[in-house]
């Protein structure tokens, strides 16, 4: 924490002229639920990450390196029928990317821990069986030797002093705040998955959600692979679809005063509707990547500034393509809440490998502002609250390793 006083970081602030995402006509939001096949492949991937951040503190007393970003999902084939159904082929999972397995003279189970992580993950896929319908394999590579000297390099005799070198050049962004349809697509799913599903067994975790205003029209397409063993003819799915939408419509109401209007499962007919026998389309035709869905604040979001980079799976001690997008969240959050007058603020930080995590090449935050602020004194403020998150950035390492952030 106590470094800002010494280091001059390099944070611009610029004043924009531009209309708000609230007030655009257009604007666009999506979410891929927990159980979508990109989604399952961040959490697979992050899950991956954080126990092999355990192991390695574990035996090594500290993390070594490690990225395990490029997780593949091949989807199964499935014969899903009202009452029942089943799985003919299992999904297979291919966990990839790097992690050192080698420390002193001791190898690390490296494959063991990662299979584990992935099979223990699954398990928010309700009524997937993973020893039956998934098959699970290793093929991690050895972590890149130039970069364990990054690695290396950030070892100090103290290691709590020392603040990590960018393994990587990249950019995090973020904005604040939430706008109202952003709120609804975030929450509709979440609000299902929590309290819904429990209530009505049928509700898949495979969960799509894409919204679309129209000026002050809201329109939420959502598709939900339904469970098939808790359907029990066409007429009950058609209840159970209708008491989904009325759940959806009443969350979103909670955020917005503007016509919403909710669809579920828009391309069902009497003879073919949307029924899984796990929840997750991952069982027929559908495959996954990680880095292909959510964005590190949960959501897909067109009329904002994104970064394309996958933030679940790699590294939290200095891959800074996933600290920067979780630390410029926060950072984000915090200017709307502690700096009044701010309509809208997107920030963005850029590393240099090689540069320490705390001292970017650039940290800029573009702002909206409402008419008639003093903008030298919001100027000063917003710097000072980046300054003050850059500073303690390692905080972002401890919370990802504990699994404490959303990611995805």
């Amino acid at each position: 924490m106590g470094m800002s006083g010494s280091m001059e970081r390099k944070i611009k602030v610029e004043f924009v002229n531009r209309e708000p995402v609230e007030e655009q006509e257009i604007e666009i939001v999506e979410r891929k639920g927990l159980g979508h096949p990109d989604s399952l492949c961040d959490g697979i991937a992050e899950a991956v990450s954080v126990a092999l951040c355990q192991e390695y503190l574990r035996t090594c007393g500290v993390i070594l390196h490690h990225n395990t970003d490029k997780v593949q999902l091949v989807a199964g084939r499935s014969n899903p029928c009202y009452g029942g159904g089943e799985v003919i082929s299992p999904i297979y999972i291919l966990l990839g990317g790097r992690a050192t397995r080698i420390f002193g003279t001791d190898e690390i189970p490296v494959d063991t821990v990662a299979i584990q992580a992935a099979k223990r993950y699954l398990k928010n896929v309700r009524n997937l069986d993973v020893e039956r319908h998934v098959i699970v394999d290793s093929k991690l590579g050895h972590g890149s030797s130039d970069l364990i000297g990054v690695f290396e390099g950030n070892r100090k005799e103290n290691a709590e002093l020392t603040v990590p070198m960018a393994n990587d050049t990249s950019f995090g962004v973020a904005h604040a705040p939430l706008s109202e349809t952003e709120s609804i697509v975030l929450n509709v799913e979440e609000k299902v998955m929590a309290v819904f599903r429990d209530e009505e067994k049928a509700v898949g975790e495979d969960m799509k959600v894409m919204a679309l205003r129209e000026q002050d029209t809201i329109t939420l397409t959502v598709g939900d692979a339904f469970v098939s063993r808790y359907v029990e003819d066409y007429d009950h799915y058609i209840t159970i679809k209708q008491r989904l939408r009325e759940y959806i419509t009443s969350v979103a109401k909670d955020y917005t005063g503007r016509d919403v209007n909710v669809l579920v499962n828009m391309a069902d007919m009497p003879g073919s509707v949307y029924l899984t026998v796990t929840g997750t389309s991952a069982e027929m035709g559908d495959d996954g990547a990680t880095g292909r869905g959510n964005r590190s604040n949960g959501l897909i979001t067109p009329n904002r500034n994104m970064s394309l980079e996958a933030t679940c799976g790699k590294n939290p001690v200095n891959h800074t393509g996933k600290i920067y997008n979780l630390l410029a969240n926060r950072i984000a959050r915090e200017i709307v809440e502690n700096v009044d007058g701010i309509r809208e603020v997107q920030l963005k930080i850029l590393s240099e490998i090689g540069r320490r995590i705390d001292d970017p090449k650039v940290a800029t935050a573009q702002i909206i502002p409402l008419t008639g602020v003093n903008r030298e004194w919001m100027e000063k403020k917003v710097k000072r609250i980046i300054d003050e998150g850059l500073s303690s950035v390692t905080e972002i390492t401890k919370k990802a390793m504990r699994g404490e952030l959303r990611t995805f």
